[in-house]
């Protein structure tokens, strides 16, 4: 019997109401695994490929023919706005399927969450603090919610992969098997990803089951693409100063004719366009989409210019994606990663990148937003460059955002790469807040007990016990834990102001934020006080602050013309991969004029390729930059080049990394180029003590919760994951 003729009747009409011509290749694929198997599955393919409805359509057809005594199928996803898309879509799916279908995470309806509780059954979808407030206040309830759960589905694995959200999620879906004594099986939904065996072991983690991850043919897809440069042009007089990659790092006083230009460009090229312009910040996203509808009222041209980042309130963007799908207007939303993720907008005419992706993942997630229904997907990339006359540094001229863009370009489009994401092993903080979570939801636990319960979760198996004990010590020292007359442990006095706060839910770092409302409207958050007569920018406007409540943190605001610019705290981290930082070594080395590059942009390749041939930066490894200064260029990532600095300071060399995306190392040394040379080698031919480095006292991956852990083992954390001694070794 083939594939469909297996699925639901009511998943059957749904088909033909449809007029699908045909399953496709990952939807068959997923129905025999499904049908056929006990594995965990893993579905890895780019956006609009069908991917939520190959998880759905087997999984609804097995519990249509064999209706679950609880709920029967939970649905994870990183994001609420994504929970309510694919909400409204399943509800079109299960009309004829008596399947209910709820959805449970802050904003929604403390009604059917009761509902639920005292009739559970159908399809839960929900959020990773959902779940873990689920298991922690109400164990009861989820004995009997979840006791004949069969399947879990896990949206944007690779977006939990890399964050330590996923952590999270991997030790709750532990302890609900432990807690009912059933293992539903798992299916993975991913952007495509570049290591589908790290995917696997991360979806199989505590599972005990072999997990399938079917490969089908997508087929080849052509991509249009087109790089644009502007420049601004100004003298030291103008300009105070520039990162590596650029970007200048504050506003210069004259000279921005390359911005004028650049905005009018976006405005022609996005005019009756349905487009996503991608920054890489919610600050540039305001500022573009600002200047973009002050051109468009200069032109009598209507407001189709939205904003959409996580500050903007849920209904604006709610409203702003509601609007990409459905209405006859062209509309153009500025946006940063809140739109890389998988909700529905509809078919978009192109995407706007303005400056560099941040790396190949960013990319594939982007390129994956246009291009969907049959459309070739089109993607523009801008960048403005300021540039100093009479720049001292010989690498300076060199704009390193634009060849990044390049080679991110090339390794996705021809070598067909992504970044592998590599685990988290020693996530401290994690292993903090799991058993405050645990003894929150047990009550007192001896300190064996304790121990057992969170270091038999597979995200913790690297934890030694020596480690885990020295952080229950220091937790009681703290008054996190307290000791009972039993010998057993419970929440202590200082524990409890963090357990019992509704912030503990979650694992990111966030910042405090303060509500901005025009009148009832809520327009979003800003994380700093604008004092009354005030301007700032939020959702693509400009806004005076009339009214501020620090004690409610709100602040009230009226409209106003013209453009403001607003800013965030920013915890930004970014890392070059070493295939990356080779590849645009190669760039600078080939003569391939990129079919995608304009001809101001193929001209700035070749001056780059030429200050890069003439420096020496490419087939040596140690470049000087004055008598005392020198460049060391291994030509390795972000993680390797970081083991070097130390290594190198190590032998009292004076070195750093000049910007966080830099791709060389700058020292200050008062001997010569075949010296360091000399040293280098002898760092990479030595067997090399991580623990020895002379890290920073406080050096730690940024982390909720840090402020609990022990510094030994913060460190031991940034060693063991983030420095890359092995990756280093390179070959020249």
């Amino acid at each position: 019997m083939d594939v469909f003729n297996r699925l639901a009747p009511f998943i059957q009409d749904f088909i033909y109401q449809n007029k699908w011509e045909e399953l496709r290749g990952n939807q068959v694929a997923a129905c025999e695994v499904i049908f056929d198997s006990n594995d965990n599955l893993l579905l890895s393919s780019g956006t609009a490929t069908g991917k939520t409805e190959a998880a759905f359509l087997p999984v609804l057809t097995e519990l249509y023919n064999r209706p679950s005594k609880s709920v029967g199928v939970m649905y994870i996803s990183p994001l609420k706005a994504l929970i309510n898309d694919q909400f409204k879509r399943l509800e079109l799916l299960l009309i004829d399927s008596h399947i209910p279908v709820c959805k449970w995470h802050g904003d929604a309806s403390v009604t059917q969450k009761n509902k639920l509780i005292k009739n559970p059954e159908g399809l839960l979808q929900i959020t990773p603090e959902s779940l873990e407030s689920l298991i922690t206040n109400k164990r009861g309830a989820c004995l009997s919610m979840f006791s004949d759960l069969r399947y879990i589905i896990i949206d944007e694995v690779h977006y939990f992969m890399r964050d330590v959200r996923g952590i999270q999620l991997l030790c709750v879906l532990e302890r609900l098997q432990q807690l009912t004594g059933i293992t539903p099986r798992r299916i993975g939904l991913s952007a495509t990803l570049g290591d589908v065996s790290l995917a696997q072991n991360w979806l199989n983690t505590g599972s005990g089951r072999e997990c399938a991850a079917p490969i089908t043919q997508e087929g080849k897809k052509r991509v249009g693409l087109h790089i644009e440069r502007f420049v601004n042009y100004a003298d030291d007089r103008d300009m105070e100063e520039k990162d590596g990659s650029g970007n200048t790092t504050s506003v210069s006083t004259g000279g921005d004719m390359g911005d004028r230009e650049h905005y009018e460009y976006l405005f022609k090229n996005t005019l009756d366009k349905k487009t996503i312009i991608f920054t890489n910040s919610r600050e540039e996203t305001e500022f573009v989409m600002a200047n973009l509808r002050e051109i468009a009222l200069k032109n009598k041209a209507p407001d189709v210019y939205r904003v959409h980042h996580g500050n903007v309130s849920a209904l604006i963007r709610e409203n702003t994606e509601d609007e990409m799908k459905s209405a006859d207007e062209k509309i153009v939303t500025g946006a940063t990663v809140t739109l890389e993720l998988g909700i529905d907008i509809g078919s978009l005419d192109q995407a706007v990148q303005i400056g560099a992706p941040l790396n190949v993942s960013s990319f594939a997630q982007r390129l994956g937003r246009c291009g969907r229904r049959g459309q070739i997907p089109q993607l523009l990339f801008t960048y403005v460059e300021s540039i100093k006359i009479n720049s001292a540094d010989i690498l300076g001229p060199i704009n390193w955002e634009f060849i990044r863009t390049i080679a991110i370009i090339e390794l996705y489009i021809k070598d067909h790469w992504i970044e592998p994401i590599p685990p988290q092993k020693f996530a401290y903080n994690l292993v903090y807040h799991q058993t405050m979570s645990i003894l929150k939801s047990n009550g007192e636990m001896s300190p064996a007990g304790l121990a057992q319960a969170v270091l038999s979760l597979g995200s913790f198996k690297s934890i030694p016990k020596e480690d885990y004990k020295q952080l229950l010590s220091h937790l009681i020292d703290i008054e996190q834990l307290q000791k009972t007359e039993n010998g057993g442990l419970i929440i202590g006095r200082e524990g409890e102001k963090i357990v019992n706060s509704h912030k503990f839910l979650t694992v990111f770092i966030a910042s405090e934020y303060l509500l901005v409302k025009d009148e009832n409207r809520t327009i979003g958050t800003v994380d700093k006080v604008y004092p009354i007569g005030i301007r700032f920018a939020l959702a693509g406007r400009a806004w005076e602050t009339v009214d501020v409540n620090e004690k409610s943190k709100v602040i009230f605001v009226k409209p106003v013309p013209g453009i403001s610019v607003v800013d965030w705290n920013v915890y930004f981290t970014c890392e070059l991969h070493s295939v990356l930082v080779q590849k645009i070594r190669d760039v600078l080395k080939s003569d391939e004029i990129y079919p995608y590059l304009s001809e101001r942009c193929k001209e700035r390749l070749n001056e780059i390729r030429y200050i890069a041939r003439g420096s020496g930066i490419l087939d040596s490894l140690v470049t000087p930059l004055s008598d005392t200064k020198y460049a060391i260029f291994p030509w390795v990532g972000t993680r390797q080049l970081i083991t070097l600095n130390y290594a190198l300071r190590q032998r009292n060399i004076k070195s750093k990394l000049p910007w966080l995306t830099c791709v060389y190392l700058e020292v200050n040394f008062n001997g010569g180029k075949e010296e360091i040379e000399d040293i280098i080698a002898d760092i990479l031919r030595s067997d090399l003590d991580l623990y020895s480095l002379p890290l920073p006292e406080k050096v730690q991956i940024e982390g909720k919760y840090n402020e609990f852990i022990p510094l030994n083992l913060l460190r031991k954390q940034f060693i063991e994951d983030y420095l890359d001694f092995e990756g280093l070794k390179f070959e020249k």
